[in-house]
């Protein structure tokens, strides 16, 4: 089993994680609002143009996007140790590979269960959603593996923000809206393409904090790519643009609420120029994703109500 590295997240073997601990640790739930969220919004959608919801199909949806969620995120931890980009200079929350808390074997053994248990809902929901759905979850669990893994890993490209918007935000938010309706609507795609650029915005947090660490591990991520000004502008595309794009004609009803939010969002841009790279990062990494889930909260109620 490796050593733990001396860095800024390091901590002494007493205080490691056992059990269940260690697993919640290890698959990052701050980050798996990511996944609830466009689900939540997305069946909102769902039962306002139809007025009912299949609980199986609702329980299935949830359960599988919360599993690939949970997946990519252990695959990352085991990839990014046995590829050498943890580094003590990383500033992130601690992996459980590189502080030796578990083995890579053991946290891909954990990433493998985590992508079976989501095949197994995505199994219940082929037989409602046939091919569409088939090729959605396909795509979801091979790019999932292909995050981190494989001869050109989306986490070492500067096509990570891109990939979460597809799946974080489109292809989940739509998913969850074919899935209740056999159907599709603009106000799905305009809902899941919002939810999508704070789903990036979350990464672009990561990846800009992460900056030197991850020019020396070998990434080239958008943030290290267009480098620290235009990733401040693209933090606040990101987190600015959605409230005004739920207003385009098309959009889902009650879209105006998401105004309320432009505050706190000019807050976080605000805390995202200002604050020094580092520690601090990780806070605004997880005001981003609660951000991310009350926007989601305030599109079902516009909906709903």
């Amino acid at each position: 089993m490796p050593s733990a590295p001396v860095g800024p997240g390091s901590a002494s073997p007493e205080s490691a994680p056992q059990g269940l601990a260690l697993w919640w640790r290890a698959v990052r739930p701050r980050t798996l609002t990511l996944a609830f969220a466009p689900v939540l919004a997305g069946s909102a959608l769902a039962y306002a143009e139809v007025g009912q919801l299949n609980a199986l199909i609702l329980i299935c949806t949830l359960i599988g996007a919360l599993a690939i969620q949970a997946g990519t995120n252990l695959h990352n931890d085991a990839a990014d140790f046995l590829k050498g980009a943890d580094l003590p200079l990383r500033q992130g929350p601690q992996r459980v590979s590189a502080m030796g808390w578990a083995s890579p074997g053991q946290v891909r053994l954990a990433a493998g269960i985590s992508f079976f248990l989501a095949s197994l809902c995505g199994s219940v929901l082929v037989f409602f959603g046939g091919i569409p759905i088939l090729l959605l979850g396909v795509a979801s669990m091979l790019s999932g593996w292909a995050y981190s893994f494989g001869p050109w890993p989306i986490a070492y490209t500067p096509l990570g923000e891109l990939f979460v918007i597809a799946f974080f935000g489109l292809g989940a938010v739509g998913g969850s809206f074919y899935l209740q309706t056999q159907d599709m609507s603009a106000a799905a795609l305009i809902v899941g393409l919002a939810l999508g650029l704070v789903a990036a915005g979350v990464l672009m947090v990561n990846n800009y904090r992460d900056m030197e660490p991850d020019r020396l591990a070998g990434r080239r991520t958008l943030a290290i790519l267009a480098g620290p000004r235009a990733a401040k502008a693209f933090f606040a595309l990101f987190m600015l643009a959605p409230a005004f794009l739920l207003l385009v004609p098309g959009g889902p009803k009650g879209g105006w609420l998401a105004l309320l939010l432009l505050p706190l969002a000019a807050r976080l841009v605000y805390r995202f120029q200002t604050e020094a790279k580092g520690l601090a990062f990780n806070r605004i990494l997880g005001a981003t994703s609660a951000f991310q889930l009350l926007l989601a909260v305030l599109i079902a109620l516009g909906v709903l109500l």
